[in-house]
């Protein structure tokens, strides 16, 4: 059960920030893995600067929006 609630959110995370982040998304199943590479990111990042959100699934989908986002914009960069 665990596994489909990653990629859940990973999903819901990975569509959110290819929306945020110009370009668009990477289909469903790059939105999935880069969703999932975020929440790893924001799960190692942000306790290290402080910022902890707690609140079951909603602030693990904000956890990993916000990781994928980061990773999004470090891959745009790079690309560039």
């Amino acid at each position: 059960m665990g596994i489909i609630i990653w990629l859940i959110v990973g999903a819901i995370a990975g569509w959110l920030a290819g929306m945020v982040v110009k370009g668009g998304g990477f289909g469903l199943i790059g939105d999935i893995i880069v969703g999932i590479i975020g929440g790893l990111i924001a799960g190692w990042l942000l306790p290290r600067i402080g910022l902890v959100i707690v609140g079951g699934i909603v602030a693990d989908i904000i956890n990993a929006f916000i990781g994928a986002v980061i990773l999004l914009v470090i891959v745009r960069l790079i690309k560039r």
